[in-house]
């Protein structure tokens, strides 16, 4: 996958966004916490980030996207900052007993809005702006935590492919990387959850 979006960097500097989806958490609602399981996966991406020099770590408002890298946060003594756009995407504020059908029907029609909810395209431009903040910025290296139908849509920004299945293959947690340099983005999956 490859792309741009008109970022305008120094072409010599390279960047590298590591996009995380939370780990397994209970529940959907904003302070659902982490699972016994989602705990140790935390501790496990902390050590997974081991080697790697990061630079910041920005994180959902979300208990579980927090939980899910305060180790990381702990051990790298990088203070955790939190970007309420990157907090999950609301498809309806109306129960929808076949939200999967009408989440499948917003990957076909990226404009297509439920009641008190985000089209597609909203929501892909707020993840997207906090992408392109952070390519602008001098950090080298620098971890997003997100949830799943949100990270979908900033893949599907870089590859048009990227749809419904890919959303439904995601794991908890899952982690893709977004290097910039030379004026392109090339996303690859580096890390794939249980």
């Amino acid at each position: 996958m490859s792309g741009s979006e008109g970022l305008s960097l120094r072409p010599d500097m390279a960047q590298k966004l590591y996009i995380i989806r939370h780990c397994q958490a209970h529940g959907q609602p904003a302070e659902s916490p982490l699972t016994d399981v989602g705990l140790a996966q935390a501790e496990y991406l902390a050590q997974f980030f081991s080697n790697t020099k990061v630079n910041r770590i920005i994180s959902s408002p979300f208990k579980r996207a927090i939980q899910s890298v305060t180790p990381l946060s702990e051990e790298t003594n990088i203070t955790l900052e939190i970007d309420e756009r990157l907090s999950e995407r609301v498809l309806s504020t109306t129960d929808l007993p076949n939200w999967l059908e009408k989440l499948k029907a917003t990957f076909d029609d990226v404009d297509l809005k439920f009641d008190g909810g985000e089209s597609s395209k909203e929501a892909m431009k707020r993840i997207t702006e906090v992408v392109d903040e952070v390519f602008s910025s001098d950090a080298k290296s620098t971890i997003l935590v997100t949830h799943g139908n949100l990270m979908s849509l900033l893949l599907r920004n870089y590859d048009s492919s990227f749809g419904f299945t890919d959303w439904q293959n995601l794991t908890n947690p899952d982690v893709f990387l977004l290097s910039y340099k030379n004026n392109t983005v090339v996303v690859e999956r580096v890390w794939k959850g249980e």
